[in-house]
């Protein structure tokens, strides 16, 4: 048997559920009074009243079904509520009505489900209702038993009562919604680190494994390369061993560099230059468009290893959407702006699908892999005070802009 569960509903639906309550209480109570205790009151006006709140319900629940609901939508439920209660009382006593405070129910709701300018307009409302209610009793009850001062007194506890919910549970409410909200936050924040370290101790197990066969393949090709030293098949083997070999005695240096923590101060302009080196090195067949400010050249900034395989791997993204439109262009545009260096790298492929909009903050499966590439990017760029951003270029492309903070 499922059990109902209140906190999981929305802030419409629980609107809805209490709007539900109240209308049945209602109805109950105008029954009750009128029909067992034989109290004389307006019964039509008050059966009118409750039918068309229950129509308005019953719409509103058709309307919002499959529709998705803002915090205008529900600031318009609830001073709906404030209204229909404001009518129900003026035909029921008015100020003299003891169910006069149910005027503070729909600022409570307001408080846990409307931002605070929302929560004001509701809070205002009732105490204008409340100040109406008031100003049309007939002059003979107000001084009927010297209950004037009674009433106001009455109308000031409520007024009281309305100040004290819009402050003290509107600032709770906010609270806990903002820690709430923090709470997601770092656990998304702890989640990704966990999926960061798991990719770490996969990579130094795939190195470690990888240096004793490279290192057995390493002298293999210095027998082969003496007793065959013009096959052209021997040759071509050159090159990628020492690629694999240079890659893997970086990937120590990076670790070293990681475990002892080492930042070092870069100049701006070698570290661009560092970059077409290795995109060059890398990816031969690219054409670099290089656009950068002449200011770039005596800046500097503070940084580790990490950060020039962090875009690096921007670059390789970009590679790998040219080759969906068999293109072989990457521009890269760097300028200061506010104290940040500004780095874009934009591609020329068919841009980033709404599927893939999460890049960079998690894991995202996709034709060509989970992004990893990219998650490791900005965990990096992020570590460094920077930030990634991935968006469509106006024309065609994408483009990954980070920012760095300079010295």
């Amino acid at each position: 048997m499922k059990v109902f569960d209140f906190q999981s509903t929305t802030a419409i639906q629980r609107v809805f559920l209490l709007r539900t309550i109240a209308i049945i209480l209602q109805l109950s109570i105008v029954i009750a009074i009128n029909f067992i205790m034989s109290m004389q009151i307006a019964l039509l006006p008050l059966l009118i009243i409750i039918a068309i709140e229950t129509l308005f319900h019953l719409l509103s629940i058709f309307y919002f079904k499959n529709r998705p609901v803002d915090h205008k939508a529900i600031l318009i439920q609830i001073f709906a509520d404030v209204t229909f209660l404001t009518i129900l009382m003026y035909f029921s006593g008015g100020a003299t009505n003891s169910f006069v405070s149910l005027l503070l129910i729909p600022i409570v709701i307001a408080a846990v489900s409307l931002p605070t300018r929302f929560l004001l307009l509701i809070s205002v409302s009732a105490v204008l209702a409340y100040t109406g209610l008031l100003i049309q009793m007939p002059v003979h009850t107000i001084h009927h038993m010297d209950m004037s001062n009674h009433f106001i007194g009455m109308w000031a506890n409520f007024l009281l009562s309305v100040i004290l919910i819009t402050f003290v549970v509107g600032a709770m409410a906010n609270a806990i919604t903002n820690r709430e909200r923090l709470i997601a936050v770092q656990r998304e924040d702890q989640l990704r680190k966990e999926q960061l370290l798991a990719l770490g101790v996969a990579s130094s197990q795939v190195t470690h494994q990888l240096a004793s066969p490279l290192g057995n393949l390493q002298l293999l090709f210095d027998e082969l390369i003496e007793d065959y030293p013009n096959d052209q098949a021997v040759l071509s083997m050159k090159k990628p061993l020492k690629q694999c070999t240079e890659q893997l005695g970086y990937f120590r240096t990076l670790a070293t560099s990681i475990r002892e923590n080492k930042n070092e101060i870069y100049l701006i302009d070698e570290l661009l230059e560092q970059l077409r080196d290795c995109v060059q090195l890398n990816f031969p067949n690219i054409k670099l468009n290089t656009v950068a400010s002449l200011a770039l050249k005596t800046q500097q900034i503070e940084t580790d290893a990490m950060l020039l395989p962090a875009l690096l791997n921007l670059v390789q993204n970009g590679v790998k959407a040219n080759e969906d439109n068999s293109s072989n262009k990457i521009d890269l545009n760097v300028y200061i702006e506010a104290n940040y260096l500004n780095i874009e790298l934009r591609d020329y492929g068919n841009g980033i699908s709404v599927k893939r909009a999460s890049l960079g903050q998690k894991l995202v499966k996709s034709e060509t892999g989970l992004g990893m590439a990219i998650l490791l990017s900005n965990s990096t760029l992020e570590r460094l005070g920077g930030t990634l951003r991935l968006y469509n270029h106006s024309v065609q492309g994408a483009i990954a802009h980070v920012t760095l903070p300079i010295m």
